[in-house]
């Protein structure tokens, strides 16, 4: 719950739910939904308490307690010299698939009352991609709604085609009626009634079930792992630092967005979901970026993930999907429109950066580990990554990484993954086929890596001398033509027709974390990203202020992203700028305090010195895994020394 969006939202288990402060669901859509959600789907639209007929009175509204449970008081209507007849304590929390309230109803009064009870049901059962969208709608030729009264509740059903999804609700006491209760034509709101007496200050308890039957869901999601400690260091008056509580937080965070998938053997591996509420799923680049920054804390994370994204890496050219051989996943959707194939999503393989980030990711987890098997066993899927930066990603016919805007999926397929985001410096946008920067870098880097995996574990030297030398070729055609001499500075990208697209970016910062640069002008590089410009104060802005499509309250023209800054944050350690990473880190530590030391997804790109507290992006996703990996990777940065010490 944050000013932005007032909601209280649940999460456990692969499983979230978003409720008005009053603990009601109105089934909103845009940019703050409200509901029940479970793969990808709404499985409870409607959600709203009468008592005696009207709404009730909130004396304490409903709160989180934990991340999965919130309570609340209510009553129903009263005046100073006729108060409330009866008080309701309500307690609500979310599980596997499942949404619980606890309604306990307290007599206020010395003689016998009954209290009536009124819940208005409903489940809409619609697709996270259709809430998300403004003005488009998606045909759904056959859909069939239907809700049917059980023994102690009622059953929401959903059939289309071969799709079917069910929302079941069970009450203890079951209602004395049920009755049709619809706001819309067609819709399947039921309206339970329940008359429960209450003796003379007596007490009488209603609990309520709510479980959610995905598509194709054949057991519950496998709960999230216990926390892993993380060494707390301790300043002089005994209380933990605030880096130590951000890393905390974050360990929290990656634990309730953990869900499970299958890994390359088969058997389900657990790996951190994006974000909520509109990315619990397996993503690529997300996943990977998260995983290495526990990697010191978690190398298990890791394994999964690279598990995973082995398990999906693309077999296939399809140009729906963007599916190539040895590609990386960007992200999977197990939705109904995704099943029907209306958006691409369902495995979705629209990123230039996830397959480096593989190898990346796959030789870090050797060198931290000394662990030999899971480079071994993923041999074969590292060979068909290289081979897809060879040929379909580019760097053969092109000598980049590059990727062409997809007009049915996404126009950019870096990081800055919105319209408009890789731009020149009057705004325009830049068009295909693109070479991102810091996509150059990392492919860099994982040739690199690579080189040292076939030498070390695969014993294939030929094979690492091909992959030197190709970084070499790479690593010098990139300076020659991303530096941009006027500017001191690297071009955010080249264009289709090989000019340099000139906006100041943050994306620079991630090639001192992958070595491209020489140290001279990483040393350069990473000292104008703290000039005033780049730097709020809180952290470093996707785009430097004073150029025109600078927006502090753009998505990626001019916010501040936690997991952007831990990559340059790395890097600048890497390059040996000891007081620049500090200096960024204690701002991202000191915005993550105003939020409960939870970093969220993104943060506007206001100066410090503007206000108090950092202003909220309003369509930040919290939890978000790679925001919540960044206290980690700023940790590792730091090294031994505390923050603030």
């Amino acid at each position: 719950m944050t000013a932005a969006d007032p909601r209280v939202q649940l999460v456990r288990d692969a499983t979230f739910v978003r409720l008005r402060t009053d603990g009601g669901i109105s089934g909103s859509r845009g940019s703050a939904p409200d509901g029940l959600f479970c793969q990808d789907a709404r499985h409870l639209s409607r959600w709203h308490l009468a008592v005696d007929g009207t709404a009730p009175t909130a004396l304490v509204p409903v709160t989180p307690e934990t991340d999965d449970t919130a309570g609340g008081v209510l009553t129903p209507e009263g005046t100073r010299d006729n108060p409330p007849a009866y008080t309701v304590f309500r307690r609500q929390g979310v599980s596997a698939g499942t949404f619980t309230e606890h309604l306990s109803l307290v007599g206020n009064r010395p003689d016998a009352v009954t209290a009536r009870l009124d819940l208005t049901v409903d489940a809409d059962f619609a697709d996270l991609f259709e809430l998300r969208a403004d003005d488009r709608h998606y045909a759904k030729p056959g859909a069939e709604y239907d809700s049917r009264d059980t023994a102690d509740g009622v059953l929401f059903c959903y059939r289309r085609a071969d799709w079917h999804a069910r929302t079941e609700i069970t009450c203890d006491p079951a209602p004395d009626a049920v009755a049709a209760a619809p706001a819309r034509p067609g819709d399947t709101a039921r309206t339970l009634t329940w008359h429960l007496p209450l003796d003379a200050h007596g007490r009488a308890d209603l609990r309520l079930t709510v479980r959610a039957h995905p598509h194709g869901r054949s057991r519950p999601p496998v709960p999230a792992s216990a926390p892993t400690a993380v060494r707390r260091p301790e300043r002089a008056d005994g209380a933990a630092d605030d880096l130590t509580r951000t890393c905390e937080r974050g360990l929290a965070d990656i634990d309730l967005l953990t869900i499970p998938v299958p890994g390359v053997d088969g058997a389900d591996v657990r790996v951190p979901a994006a974000g909520i509420p509109w990315f619990l799923t397996l993503f690529g680049r997300d996943s990977l970026l998260t995983a290495y920054f526990l990697l010191p804390y978690r190398p298990a994370t890791a394994a999964a993930v690279l598990s995973a994204l082995a398990a999906t890496q693309g077999r296939r050219h399809d140009p729906f999907s963007g599916e190539q051989p040895g590609r990386i996943v960007h992200e999977t959707r197990h939705g109904e429109l995704a099943h029907f194939r209306q958006v691409p999503y369902g495995r979705y393989y629209g990123a230039v950066d996830a397959t480096p980030l593989f190898l990346v990711l796959l030789h870090a987890h050797h060198e931290a580990t000394g662990d030999r098997t899971l480079a071994e066993r993923l041999e074969r899927h590292a060979r068909r990554a290289v081979d897809w930066m060879l040929t379909d990603g580019g760097l053969e016919q092109h000598g980049y990484l590059v990727y062409d805007p997809d007009p049915s999926g996404l126009v950019n397929q870096n990081w800055k993954d919105s319209a408009g985001a890789v731009c020149f410096r009057d705004g325009t946008q830049a068009e295909g086929p693109v070479a991102v920067c810091e996509a150059q870098g990392y492919a860099y880097d994982a040739l690199l890596r690579t080189a040292e995996l076939a030498d070390d574990v695969w014993r294939d030297e030929a094979y690492a001398h091909r992959l030197r030398e190709s970084a070499a070729r790479l690593r010098d055609r990139f300076t020659a033509d991303f530096w941009m001499a006027d500017a001191d500075f690297p071009a955010l990208a080249l264009d289709g027709d090989g000019r340099q697209v000139d906006a100041l970016a943050s994306d620079a910062g991630h090639l001192l974390w992958s070595g491209i640069l020489d140290p001279e002008r990483s040393r350069r590089v990473g000292r104008r990203l703290l000039e005033p410009d780049f730097f709020s104060g809180w952290g470093i802005r996707t785009l430097a202020a004073g150029q025109r499509p600078y927006h502090p309250l753009s998505y990626h023209r001019g916010s501040a992203w936690p997991h952007d800054n831990a990559v340059v944050v790395l890097g600048l350690a890497r390059q040996g700028l000891a007081a620049e990473v500090r200096t960024v880190a204690e701002g991202l530590v000191a915005a993550a305090a105003h939020h409960g030391h939870r970093l969220p997804e993104v943060l506007a790109g206001y100066d410090r010195s503007a206000t108090a507290a950092p202003v909220p992006y309003p369509h930040s996703c919290s939890p978000q895994a790679w925001a919540a990996a960044t206290p980690l990777a700023l940790r590792t940065a730091l090294g031994p020394k505390p923050l603030g010490s």
